[in-house]
């Protein structure tokens, strides 16, 4: 029997606008706009909080194939999220094109669309995929994005509304707002520890608590610098301050491109609000999870999520 070839992913740092950005590739993407038969979409993953791509490798490779392998798969990394490579600085040293807060919720809005602009021709449609705050984040964008075609907007258990009020949220408010700057020192002494005790101490937290796979705690060992955890929380904190009412009139406008989809025990975005939604509503395709799926659910279900994904794009697809 002949076994499927490998799924091709590629890795590349770049910077938007001035500020280092991670981007991985699944499928062909080589001179990919200027093949023959160059693929009609795109689907572009805006992550959550951390927004390391690392953590997207086993969604995107699954995704991938349950596509056929017909469309490429890229996710793009929040501005300073990532460790980058040796020689590369997290802020390029211009003064050109660079974003106001870019590290900011505001400013990774921003520097998502002008990722878009710069990399993904006009002609190809795009199909955003958001997760956790990256909900949040593809709402503000189709808000901004008139130029950009975008054709369905997939939020996956989407922050979107009084995150600093869920279950979860009234346990990272004080801690974003209070006690961040003692998290820095702790990421900083985690981070100076020889690399063979580093790894034991986050594969034990990864197994035993998180119950991640290998990419998400290769991700995770990459994230544990000051300046990314620093980022990070300064983008969650205001997170906590700015998400607060959800934004129905953006969301009537645009709902026949949106899919909602809550989980059944999500600390971050619960039940109620998952409900309260579909009361608000109830023409929109808006969903539950009854599979058990966690919040961040590529740390154990991406195939499963990624099958899910590939299924209610059917109809889009057939139509392009």
């Amino acid at each position: 029997m002949k076994s499927e070839p490998e799924v091709p992913l590629h890795e590349e740092f770049t910077y938007v606008y001035g500020l280092a950005t991670q981007v991985i590739k699944c499928g062909p993407w080589k001179d990919l706009w200027k093949r023959e038969r160059a693929p009609k979409a795109l689907f572009l993953v805006i992550p959550g909080n951390p927004g390391l791509p690392g953590y997207y490798r086993s969604f995107l490779k699954a995704l991938y194939s349950c596509l056929n392998r017909q469309y490429p798969i890229w996710v793009v990394g929040h501005a300073g999220h990532c460790k980058v490579p040796h020689g590369m600085k997290m802020i390029e040293e211009t003064d050109v094109n660079k974003l106001d807060d870019g590290f900011g919720l505001r400013g990774q809005i921003e520097h998502k669309l002008s990722f878009i602009r710069k990399n993904v021709p006009k002609d190809v449609k795009l199909v955003l995929i958001g997760h956790s705050i990256g909900a949040y984040m593809i709402i503000e964008m189709l808000k901004r994005a008139r130029d950009v075609e975008i054709i369905r907007g997939l939020l996956l258990f989407p922050t979107v509304e009084r995150i600093a009020e869920s279950p979860q949220g009234k346990i990272m408010t004080p801690v974003l707002s209070w006690f961040r700057y003692p998290l820095y020192i702790l990421s900083y002494l985690v981070w100076i520890l020889p690399d063979r005790i580093k790894h034991f101490l986050l594969r034990l937290v990864s197994s035993t608590l998180l119950h991640a796979d290998e990419s998400a705690l290769a991700a995770t060992i990459d994230f544990l610098t000051v300046n990314c955890v620093a980022n990070a929380m300064y983008m969650g904190h205001q997170e906590m301050n700015e998400v607060t009412e959800r934004d129905n009139t953006a969301i009537r406008k645009h709902l026949k491109k949106l899919t909602f989809y809550y989980g059944s025990e999500d600390r971050w975005c619960p039940r109620q609000y998952y409900e309260e939604m579909k009361r608000d509503f109830p023409n929109g395709d808006i969903r539950l999870c009854e599979k058990g799926f966690r919040h961040a659910f590529v740390l154990d279900s991406s195939e499963e999520m990624a099958a899910d994904l590939a299924d209610w794009m059917r109809d889009d697809l057939a139509r392009l």
